[in-house]
């Protein structure tokens, strides 16, 4: 036998004997289950922030695409990998967050997608951007959409959401689709060409489901118009999802002047909505990742002014408002994410196990005593009836003989009871009693008025 087992063999003996065997058992006991109940836990409790999130974009070339691309650089450094899925634009991002059998974690949606329909599987984040709707036509100047009426008009495919608020501004502006305009709903490679050709009359275009080098180029065709919403606020009071912005003169480009007016343009936010399975760690940083990609000064917002909570059509998320109030939690702004995310994991379990165990162990003490004094008590209350009958004024001496055999399988009893040493004092004192009692029953001396065991005395014991 090796020496560490004659050690363990010896701690062990010496922990019985002081605490008594069973003592020790239940404790090592409830380490060993406490143990495994934390294993267990930890390795299948899923506490643990998921180190992959994907996220419905938009087009390729499109403004959400490119969001999504630089959302993926900032939180590769954190160790997360972030999968992108291409879509059609807002709404498709929007039925594939809404739909369970589709893996998608968060994607961009406009505000007014939803159609006063309620999603309560899904929460925002905080918006990131606006995205101004610009409208592109040929011919003579226009100052109202109505004036499109009649003409053939492209407004993107179905799934964006350039599609869904053309309608929206059409149906304001009594225009009916299919009666009295024609419309194209197909994803145009060249809008401008298009233009140019006379196969389409104008275009509405918004960044979700545009490339904006397509953009770019109508901006800098002289021969194209750029729309100016001259009702701008009227629509911003009709269609509360919208936002009156403002495009200046020389804005896109101060050496050929373009735009060569101010423009005005209306235009919903972006919110970034997110399944409400979203872990609160993933939560932090991706709003960490809108902070860097949009808090900066662009062409329709100012510096600081994205991500912000707008009152939406989705419910905020929880852990948006906290870290819109506090910023990220003490764990994540301390430590690397990985670290972060392992010593909330261990917390996960380990605190309601402590929860669960401290109340435990403050009692144990109790119980362990009242067990084992409940074994001498109980022959306390033996005795004390066997004394009393002992102790009738008109006990025969045959009966006495009875009650002697009786204490010795009292004493029997007791001498094979199992006390550790703690309790040592109850067990001799009980075994004293027992004496005093079978040699008062042996002296002639027996009488009504003679106690050989105290019953005020048991009885405090007892107590």
């Amino acid at each position: 036998m090796t020496s560490a087992k004659i050690h363990i063999l010896k701690t062990y003996k010496w922990l019985t004997g002081l605490f008594g065997k069973s003592l020790v058992i239940s404790t090592t006991a409830i380490i060993v289950i406490a143990l495994v109940a934390s294993i267990a836990a930890f390795t299948f409790l899923n506490t643990a922030a998921p180190r992959t999130l994907t996220i419905s974009s938009g087009q390729a070339g499109s403004s959400f695409q490119r969001y999504a691309e630089r959302y993926q650089k900032i939180l590769a450094k954190e160790g997360v990998t972030l999968k992108i899925l291409p879509s059609e634009g807002s709404s498709d991002n929007l039925h594939r967050l809404a739909d369970p059998k589709t893996r998608v974690d968060i994607g961009f949606v406009l505000d007014g997608e939803t159609e006063n329909k309620k999603y309560d599987s899904l929460m925002s984040l905080g918006s990131v951007n606006y995205q101004p709707l610009m409208v592109f036509y040929t011919g003579k100047p226009l100052q109202l959409i109505s004036e499109f009426k009649g003409k053939h008009i492209n407004i993107g495919p179905e799934g964006s959401g350039t599609n869904n608020l053309a309608l929206e501004i059409f149906k304001a502006n009594g225009i009916e689709p299919g009666k009295d305009t024609r419309l194209d709903q197909t994803d145009l490679d060249d809008p401008s060409n298009d233009l140019h050709s006379g196969r389409i009359d104008a275009v509405f275009l918004m960044g979700d489901s545009t490339d904006i080098n397509v953009t770019r180029k109508l901006l800098h065709d002289k021969r194209a118009h750029l729309f100016n919403f001259v009702q701008a606020d009227g629509y911003v009071r009709r269609i509360k999802t919208l936002h009156k912005l403002w495009l200046p003169r020389g804005a896109i480009d101060l050496g050929d002047d373009i735009p060569a007016n101010d423009v005005e343009l209306i235009g919903p936010t972006v919110q970034l909505v997110a399944r409400e399975s979203l872990h609160p760690a993933l939560s932090d940083l991706l709003l960490e990742a809108t902070r860097e990609v949009h808090g900066t000064a662009g062409l329709f917002r100012k510096r600081g002014e994205f991500p912000a909570q707008y009152e939406g059509e989705f419910r905020s998320s929880p852990d948006a408002n906290r870290y819109y109030a506090s910023g990220k939690s003490f764990l994540y702004r301390t430590f690397p994410f990985w670290l972060a995310s392992l010593i909330a994991r261990l917390l996960a379990v380990l605190v309601p196990l402590v929860l669960v165990l401290v109340p435990l162990v403050k009692i144990a003490p109790a119980i362990y005593r009242w067990r084992f004094s409940s074994r001498i008590y109980r022959w306390y209350r033996v005795l004390l009836e066997l004394e009393r009958d002992a102790f009738k004024p008109d006990v025969s001496p045959e009966r006495r003989e009875v009650l002697l055999r009786q204490l010795d399988h009292i004493e029997k009893s007791v001498n094979r009871i199992t006390i550790p040493a703690p309790f040592g004092d109850l067990f001799y004192g009980l075994r004293g009693h027992i004496n005093i009692v079978r040699n008062t029953l042996k002296s002639d001396s027996v009488t009504a008025g003679v106690f050989a065991l105290n019953p005020a005395d048991t009885n405090t014991k007892q107590k």
